[in-house]
């Protein structure tokens, strides 16, 4: 048994001696009683030496003033450890781990002490914390956004500023949340990278759309890869907002279409403009000196200078084309095309792909791409001659342009805004059009903004001799003769003439009368006009003639005075209100 004991001894002294940490036993004086072969090794002391020290000696964190404290907290609690600093014998002083125990041995106090050099731990650890550190400040300051991802579950683990800015969540509420939560349409497409980069594949990028906090999405750049943190595989996720790229590429295919459709614009206006040079106009500029087209031409004046929808009336060859040049020539306007369409001449199948444009392939026959016409004229004018021939379905469409200024191609739903003047013309009455259903009383109301009637040439007489001297001139140099010279007895022929044609009858007759002049005097031939229309004085052929003239005559009977007992309402049983309105419509206005 005593063998036993000793050889237990021996195998507990071998043990304290060749164990690798320090071993002290310390009395309550501070004193050392023990200390094993590392102690000495660790602080360069003899045991002897020891033996003639206290703790003081090493410890540079327990001055003397403060070991009765460490006494009192090593007997109260038995075994506790804690960190301080040993000086070696030569003045080096490192950290240490203490793991002090109380122990009472042959009647005595002593506390043994095991203790550890951290020096290497703590070095490691700082390394460590210096390293989070960089990472950190990195992980910060980084203009990209960096999501770091648990690959088993799909969760993120942490996230920077970069990326809260960008998606608009705190910190806790992103920690922990599901990826698919950012990408709710995209995440079988990432759960598929994420598979191939902790395969082995290196860093790929690809565009996602992640869903922000305020559930707008936010285009993204987003380039994964796998890292090892404390030996585990992450997924880190660089995202970088698109938005403003994005933008940029899209303000660039919106000016490029732009650049296009003004191209094909400007051709398609060149193709116009230059069939509109062949075209022959009954005027190559105002010929009067009536009074009456004074009236219409200071109309012209008032209105040129806003945008008003004007319509213009009037007996076929009045000049309603011209009317509508003077008004678009002295407008703001005057610096981009006046596109013309004449509802009439026009197959009903045709004008709407005139006026509106169609796509390629719209309709049987559509082997490219055609602008229409209001494109064509997008911030100028459209001179839309013969309004009253448009069918009833183009009527509603043009009702839309006037109403809201837009319309889409045939076979393309993508509306089409466009600035345009409209100028319509007709020599139909449209109020009895409306009355027949043939014309759309909406429109009208939005075309008659302000109505111009042009006058016929029976009542402008005076201007005969002037145009007729025009119309020599004109077709003498085409045709190579001098004409000009004209008799006053062709000059009165032509002015008892009731001219049914207008100014347009005019000139062909006397295109007619040059080509047949054998001199330089203007012969009429054998152009000799009905009796029926020869007079010595006007006289009303239609009804709006007849009321116009009726009016006329009780005006002046009652001295321009429309309402009152005395005035022209009551005597034509009109209401003064009804009154006006057929004056403004028959252009009636009072002569000095």
């Amino acid at each position: 048994m005593n063998k036993e004991l000793k050889n237990s001894e021996l195998l507990s002294h071998f043990t304290i001696e060749r164990a690798s940490d320090a071993i002290f036993w310390v009395d309550s004086n501070a004193r050392f009683h023990f200390v094993n072969e590392a102690a000495c090794r660790s602080l360069g002391y003899t045991r002897d030496e020891f033996m003639q020290m206290t703790v003081h000696d090493i410890d540079t964190d327990f001055p003397v003033e403060k070991w009765s404290e460490q006494w009192t907290r090593v007997n109260k609690l038995k075994s506790f450890t804690h960190l301080s600093h040993h000086r070696t014998k030569d003045g080096r002083v490192f950290p240490v781990e203490i793991s002090a125990n109380y122990i009472q041995f042959e009647g005595k106090e002593y506390s043994c002490a095991f203790v550890r050099d951290i020096s290497k731990r703590l070095d490691a650890e700082k390394e460590v914390r210096d390293s989070e550190k960089r990472f950190r400040d990195i992980f910060s300051a980084v203009n990209d956004g960096i999501i770091i991802v648990d690959p088993d579950d799909g969760r993120i683990v942490d996230v920077n500023d970069q990326v809260l800015k960008m998606l608009g969540y705190k910190k806790d509420e992103l920690i922990g949340m599901s990826v698919s939560n950012i990408h709710p349409d995209e995440i079988d497409q990432i759960n598929s990278i994420v598979s191939e980069v902790l395969k082995g594949s290196p860093v790929l990028t690809d565009e996602f759309s992640c869903l922000r906090k305020d559930r707008i999405y936010m285009p993204a750049d987003m380039s994964f890869s796998k890292v090892e943190l404390n030996q585990i595989s992450y997924v880190l996720v660089m995202v970088r907002d698109i938005t403003d790229r994005k933008k940029a590429e899209q303000k660039i295919e919106n000016a490029l279409a732009e650049i296009k459709e003004l191209k094909d614009q400007l051709e398609a206006e060149n193709i116009y403009l230059q069939e509109e040079i062949k075209i022959q106009h009954n005027f190559e500029e105002i010929i009067s000196k009536s009074n009456e087209l004074k009236k219409v031409l200071l109309k012209v004046e008032q209105v040129a200078s806003t945008d008003a929808t004007v319509l213009i009336l009037g007996e076929t060859g009045t000049g309603k084309e011209l009317i509508a040049r003077a008004v678009h020539n002295i407008s703001d306007r005057r610096d981009r095309p006046l596109v013309k369409v004449n509802c009439a001449s026009l197959p009903a199948n045709l004008v709407e792909s005139e006026l509106f444009g169609h796509e390629k392939g719209a309709f049987t026959g559509a082997l490219a791409r055609k602008i229409g016409r209001f494109e064509l004229a997008n911030g100028g004018t459209i001179f839309l001659d013969e309004i009253g021939d448009l069918s009833l379905n183009l009527q509603s469409k043009l009702l839309r342009v006037l109403q809201e200024g837009e319309f889409e191609r045939l076979g393309n739903p993508r509306v089409i805004k466009v600035n345009v003047r409209i100028i319509a013309a007709t020599n139909r009455d449209l109020e009895q059009a409306m009355e027949n259903g043939e014309f759309r009383g909406d429109l009208y109301y939005r075309l008659n903004v302000f109505p111009i009637l042009t006058p016929p040439l029976r009542d402008r007489k005076e201007d005969i001799p002037l145009l007729v001297k025009h119309f020599m001139n004109k077709y003498s140099g085409r045709i190579g003769k001098i004409v000009d010279k004209v008799s006053h007895k062709v000059i009165d022929i032509l002015m008892q003439y009731n001219w049914p044609g207008n100014v347009r009858e005019l000139e062909n007759i006397i295109e007619r009368a040059v080509i047949i002049s054998r001199g330089d005097t203007l012969e009429l031939g054998d152009w000799i006009p009905a009796k029926n229309k020869l007079f010595s004085h006007p006289k009303p052929e239609t009804l709006a003639e007849i009321e116009k003239d009726h009016i006329n005559s009780v005006l002046k009977l009652t001295g321009w005075r429309v309402s009152g007992e005395k005035g022209a309402a009551k005597i034509l049983g009109l209401k003064p209100t009804t009154l006006e309105a057929r004056m403004k419509k028959l252009g009636i206005e009072r002569t000095k």
